[in-house]
């Protein structure tokens, strides 16, 4: 039997007037004629998400939620009800977080960071009681993999992330871009594994690769005007506004590329040649 709240690539049995029937291991679920892609033939396999209707009925359809069951999102409130706080997920039936899910009472037209998971009746539920659901120490990362980041909060030492939808890890603050929202998905890699078995991560791939990536951020910057006001003392605020660049990794980029005779150093910034 199908579980609610997941992605399926399901078959298509039969075609009627009204809509299509699709396999679902030992069962068939409906999917309306208005949900059907166009031209499909029996046997054709389509991608739906399993969702409970308002009568807690299992419905598909073609409309992607925003996450998953184990997966997190930032969602926003649509309502508030007696139970809870109703949140749009992206399909037809809002998401509920009962209030003993909440860390902090929801309220409507306000975003949260929430993870997808089932109550004790099998039925998707968002919950904002986020570090249940995260692993703190490694067990599977290797440091410079690439992994897939959401930013989940900011604090003085940077931004908490999520990293695989599983671990728990810091951006440091020297890391973390202008600009940079709770919520935001982002393309990242494992900067260190701590001694404890923490995470650290990047935005900018590690080592020789990264330190390319930024001479690249550099130069394209110089082209608009061919100057830069940044040099070694500029403050790590200002070098992470205009370029998006720690001042560590900035001022390795620029030395390599005074050493190559691209740029031309001052006083007051950096020339381009």
């Amino acid at each position: 039997m199908l579980t609610p709240g997941y992605r399926y690539e399901l078959k298509v049995k039969s075609i009627t007037p009204k809509g299509i029937w699709l396999h679902a291991q030992e069962e068939q679920v409906f999917l309306p004629l208005r949900e059907c892609p166009d031209n499909i033939n029996p046997e054709d396999s389509i991608e739906v998400f399993l969702y409970l209707d308002r009568d807690n009925k299992p419905k598909v359809t073609t409309r992607m939620p925003l996450a998953q069951v184990g997966e997190f999102a930032l969602l926003k409130v649509q309502s508030i009800g007696p139970h809870g706080a109703f949140l749009d997920w992206g399909v037809e039936k809002d998401l509920l977080s009962p209030y003993s899910e909440q860390v902090h009472k929801m309220e409507e037209g306000r975003r949260y960071l929430v993870h997808i998971c089932h109550d004790h009746e099998n039925r998707p539920i968002a919950s904002s009681r986020l570090e249940r659901f995260l692993v703190k120490e490694n067990r599977d990362l290797s440091e410079g993999e690439e992994v897939e980041l959401l930013i989940w909060a900011f604090t003085d030492l940077g931004a908490k992330v999520i990293v695989n939808n599983r671990y728990e890890a810091l951006l440091y603050k020297d890391e973390v871009p202008a600009g940079l929202k709770r919520g935001e998905q982002h393309i990242g890699y494992v900067l260190r594994i701590r001694a404890d078995h923490r995470i650290d991560v990047t935005l900018r791939r590690p080592g020789a690769a990264g330190i390319k990536d930024a001479r690249t951020v550099i130069l394209d910057a110089l082209k608009v005007d061919g100057f830069l006001p940044l040099h070694d003392q500029s403050p790590p605020e200002m070098i992470r506004e205009q370029l998006g660049l720690s001042k560590k990794v900035f001022k390795k980029a620029v030395g390599g590329l005074y050493k190559d005779g691209m740029i031309k150093l001052g006083d007051s910034g950096i020339k381009l040649i």
